[in-house]
């Protein structure tokens, strides 16, 4: 039987990755160790995250007619994700990521949209019948709000589920919220859509139950080695992460969605696809960079024996 479509609207980058001891300070310069270029962006990587974890994907993102979009499309076809509605756009480049990696594998990035920032809705008319047929609609913030809330209304119009990665960090609208299935915001995107201080198990709970209030069918928290706290149909659960040593956290967010999301097309409970989400974030951050970081299901059950009996 052919897996549920899930299908990714979203950001394509490339990522321009730098290893140093600590991330500079404003005015500090710090000489760094490694320099690497991978792909990346968070649509691109929640796309790829998808396609590696078993999911049938589909991904709609814009990338400037350059070099970057030409390595990009190419390695999407490598990955069997369905490219039918990758575009190009003939005035902006590709975006392009600058990210610095400490030696606790935390990082900083910075952003330059390029032809992310020009998907909007006019440009989305092919894939409509498409996004309709979908089983899963996957979205971030890095391409105009416009476009995701759009997309939100008219996925819920046709009963299609929506999962929101709410970052960057960005201010919802009421209204888009109410068109969200699943919201996946990490502590500081919490903290802003909630207005509470995420700093523990028991803040996190809290701001689960605000966002949840405004309107979000299922809230799902993600709190590092903490865990993901989770608030569905009013009820919190909690779900313990795997622990592991971190080299780099780049992309564990957006490897964690898609786990999620592959785990749900599948017929698993929320509570379930959480924890293969974590299971799949947890194997990325022991390996540098973003798409190069993400595992294939031969190794989620590998790395963990324990999980088959829900795979």
């Amino acid at each position: 039987m052919q897996p549920k479509k899930i299908l990714i609207i979203g950001s394509t980058n490339m990522d321009m990755v730098v290893k140093t001891k600590h991330i500079p300070a404003p005015g500090e310069t710090v000489l760094a160790g490694s320099f690497f270029m991978n792909p990346g962006g968070k649509g691109a990587n929640q796309a790829v995250a998808v396609a590696r974890l078993g999911g049938n994907t589909c991904f709609i993102s814009k990338v400037g007619n350059d070099v970057f979009g030409k390595q990009s499309s190419q390695l999407f076809d490598e990955e069997g994700i369905n490219t039918s509605y990758l575009l190009s756009d003939d005035e902006l480049p590709s975006g392009v990521a600058l990210i610095t990696v400490d030696q606790r594998g935390e990082n900083s990035i910075v952003v330059a949209s390029g032809a992310n920032g020009n998907l909007y809705p006019k440009h989305l008319k092919e894939a409509m019948n498409e996004i309709a047929g979908a089983f899963i609609i996957m979205m971030q913030l890095e391409i105009p709000m416009e476009t995701v809330e759009f997309i939100a209304k008219f996925a819920a119009s046709k009963n299609v589920m929506v999962i929101l990665d709410p970052a960057p960090s960005s201010d919802l609208s009421v209204e888009l919220l109410g068109y969200i299935d699943i919201i996946t915001p990490n502590q500081t995107e919490a903290e802003m859509l909630s207005g509470i201080k995420v700093h523990s198990i028991e803040s996190a709970k809290k701001a689960a139950r605000a966002i949840y209030a405004k309107g979000v069918k299922h809230v799902v928290i993600t709190m590092g080695a903490l865990g993901v706290v989770i608030c569905s149909e009013g009820k919190i659960h909690l779900v313990e992460t795997p622990k592991v040593e971190a080299l780099d956290t780049t992309a564990a967010g957006d490897v964690f969605n898609g786990g999620l999301a592959v785990a749900l097309s599948e017929g698993k409970t929320l509570v379930d696809a959480v924890y293969f989400g974590c299971l799949a974030a947890a194997v990325s951050v022991t390996r540098l960079g973003a798409q190069s970081s993400i595992p294939y299901r031969n190794e989620i059950i590998a790395a963990n024996m324990a999980f088959e009996k829900i795979i």
